[in-house]
């Protein structure tokens, strides 16, 4: 039984029928430049490691969208993985990522209720979920991110092939 102080919410399904439709690949390239323009900087050199050339997918499911990604020569990537399944796949609904970014839900218990959904290479998926529990919240204070991306439009900054940014 849904509780009336915090409701579901989910994607309409209309506006979900059309996010289905959209192609994928232009989709996670805009991912992948939040990825690496925020997060890319805090992941530790171990982590990036084991990420290197695997193939991983964050899926949006009452959104009906996918963003397919790898990590390869020091940077997030878009990815076309086709039909062939991803090493990592993560599935939730947007309300549900959302909470498990705002830390209001632990994604253990988001597992064991099946509202978060991992497949794939298991040890992978530990590391990821074990990777994100770990990173200092205040990465993503508004603040923040404002100045890494005013950085990142220094002079003398380049934009890399992802629409990251590198010294």
């Amino acid at each position: 039984m849904q509780n009336p102080s915090n409701p579901v919410y989910r994607i309409p399904q209309p506006l979900a029928q059309v996010l289905g439709r959209l192609p994928r690949y232009p989709g996670s390239r805009l991912f992948v430049a939040g990825l690496n323009l925020v997060l890319a900087r805090h992941l530790h050199p171990d982590t990036l490691h084991m990420l290197e050339g695997r193939s991983l997918r964050i899926q949006v499911a009452d959104a009906q969208v996918c963003f397919d990604y790898t990590w390869r020569d020091r940077a997030f990537r878009a990815a076309r993985h086709g039909d062939a399944a991803p090493d990592l796949t993560l599935r939730a609904d947007a309300v549900d990522f959302y909470h498990l970014l705002q830390r209001t839900e632990d994604p253990d218990t988001l597992f064991f209720s099946r509202r978060l959904v991992i497949e794939g290479d298991t040890e992978l998926g530990l590391m990821v979920k074990n990777t994100l529990d770990a990173i200092d919240m205040a990465v993503f204070h508004p603040k923040v991110v404002l100045r890494d991306v005013l950085k990142g439009l220094r002079p003398g900054a380049k934009p890399d092939a992802e629409w990251g940014y590198r010294a």
